[in-house]
C-alpha cells in the first residue's frame, strides 16, 4: 500500500521545465524537481523525506554574492525555507525537508509548493527566467 501510494506522489508532481527564454543572457536558477525519497512510520505518523533539486539553467554563474532561499509551502501555509548557495551554469544543488502527517491522512491531501525566493543582488542577470522558479507536489 505504501509502494502505491509512493508511486501517486511520482505521478502528481509532474511539472514542465521551462528553460531559458530567448534574450534571457544571465543566470537562471530553477527548481528542477522534487520527490519523495522515503516516508517512515513512526507510530501513527508518517514522516515523508523530500529531496529537491535546483540547477542553473542559464548560460552564465551567479556571482559569489547571491542571496536565495526556497520557500515551502503546504497548503498555502509557509512552513519553511532552505538555503540554495549560488551556482555555476549547469551547477545543481540538493535540498532536504521532512513533513509529518497522520498515517490516516488521504492521498493526495497535501499540496506542497516550492518557491525560489532570491534576495540579493537585485536584477534578472541572477534569475532571468521566474517561470521556473516554482515546483508543486501533491502528497
Amino acid at each position: 500500500m505504501l509502494a502505491i501510494s509512493i508511486l501517486s506522489v511520482f505521478l502528481a508532481s509532474s511539472n514542465a521545465i521551462a528553460l531559458a527564454p530567448t534574450g534571457c543572457n544571465g543566470a537562471d536558477p530553477a527548481i528542477v524537481s522534487v520527490a519523495v525519497k522515503n516516508v517512515n512510520q513512526n507510530g501513527p505518523i508518517n514522516v515523508y523525506h523530500l529531496a529537491g533539486t535546483v540547477t542553473n539553467v542559464g548560460n552564465r554563474n551567479q556571482t559569489s554574492n547571491v542571496l536565495q532561499f526556497v520557500n515551502i509551502y503546504v497548503n498555502r501555509q509557509k512552513l519553511d525555507s532552505r538555503g540554495i548557495p549560488p551556482l555555476r551554469r549547469g551547477q545543481s544543488y540538493t535540498f532536504g525537508f521532512d513533513f509529518q502527517r497522520s498515517h490516516d491522512a488521504g492521498d493526495g491531501s497535501s499540496s506542497f509548493r516550492f518557491q525560489l525566493d532570491m534576495r540579493q543582488p537585485a536584477g534578472s542577470a541572477q534569475d532571468c527566467n521566474a517561470n521556473n522558479d516554482t515546483f508543486r507536489l501533491q502528497v
